[in-house]
C-alpha cells in the first residue's frame, strides 16, 4: 500500500470523523483550519479513491465519499503490509512491540493468550 500524505491523513481522518458518506463540501468545511482550496480537497478524495482507501457513490448530484475501511482496520493492513517486506518479520515484529505503550503491549498480550487457548478449526 502506497504510503498517505499529510492531507491524505487529514481527509481520511474527516471521513472516520463522520457515520455518514460526506460531500466534498462537507470535507472541506471540516478542514476549514488547513484553508484549502475546495479542489485541493477533492482531488484528494479521488486520489484515495483511486488508491482504494475510499469509495465514491455518484448516484447523487453531489457526490460522497466514505472510507473503505475503519482507521483500526486500515492500519493493521498497514502494520502487515509492513511485516511482509521485512527482511526478518521475527526481528522486526519484536521491535515494533519494543515500542508499544505498556498498555499496548498487555492489550496484545491478552489477545496472544485468548488465541492460544481458542480451538482452531
Amino acid at each position: 500500500m502506497a504510503r498517505l500524505g499529510d492531507l491524505e491523513r487529514a481527509v481520511l481522518d474527516a471521513l472516520w470523523q463522520s457515520e455518514e458518506p460526506q460531500t466534498v463540501r462537507e470535507v472541506h468545511e471540516a478542514l476549514t483550519e488547513r484553508q484549502l482550496a475546495y479542489t485541493t480537497v477533492m482531488t484528494t478524495l479521488q486520489r484515495l479513491a483511486r488508491k482504494g482507501l475510499v469509495t465514491q457513490d455518484t448516484q447523487a448530484r453531489a457526490h460522497r465519499f466514505s472510507a473503505v475501511a475503519t482507521r483500526d482496520e486500515l492500519f493493521a493492513e498497514l502494520m502487515t503490509d509492513a511485516l511482509g517486506i521485512a527482511g526478518d518479520e521475527h526481528e522486526a515484529m519484536l521491535r515494533f512491540v519494543d515500542g508499544i505503550s505498556p498498555e499496548a503491549r498487555a492489550a496484545l498480550t491478552e489477545r496472544l493468550q485468548r488465541e492460544e487457548r481458542s480451538p482452531r478449526t
